[in-house]
């Protein structure tokens, strides 16, 4: 990928504080002309830069307001336990993010349900019945910081 310059870090920094910002602002913001601002945006989603656009819910006005990280280790460590997992993880809506990490466990699994008793449910009927051999469950007492916003150097 092309190094950006400055100011299409500065468009990224704007974009990831308010996507629904007005091309024109925007602009204004970055010292382009809106024509200018349009084109270095057209070409940052081109590019990769700027996967798309979503809006930030309020999960306590949507009766999910636990937040639970699980660590998962799986049965086995095969090609095809792991692809299996995988797979079934991305269509349970409960969870948001899934990683594979080295170290002790297999996955870091970070999910939203309403209360501890949705989560002894999500945990024994969805997400034990993947192969799952242990979990180690760390429930969120308070959110310090919660962003999206990736840094930009």
């Amino acid at each position: 990928m092309e190094m950006l310059d400055k100011i299409s870090k500065k468009i990224l920094m704007e974009l990831q504080s308010d996507g629904r910002i007005s091309n024109v602002e925007l602009a204004a913001r970055v010292n382009l002309s809106p024509a200018a601002c349009l084109e270095r945006v057209r070409k940052l989603h081109e590019s990769g830069y700027i996967m798309g656009y979503t809006a930030q819910l309020n999960p306590q006005l949507l009766d999910v307001s636990l937040l639970v990280f699980i660590e998962v280790v799986l049965d086995r460590t095969t090609p095809e336990v792991f692809d299996a997992f995988k797979h079934s993880v991305q269509i349970i809506p409960e969870v948001l993010e899934c990683h594979m990490v080295a170290g002790g466990f297999d996955y870091l699994v970070k999910a939203r349900v309403k209360d501890m008793a949705a989560y002894r449910e999500f945990l024994g009927k969805t997400l034990l019945q993947k192969g799952v051999r242990e979990t180690h469950t760390y429930a969120v007492m308070e959110e310090v910081k919660n962003t999206t916003k990736l840094p930009i150097k």
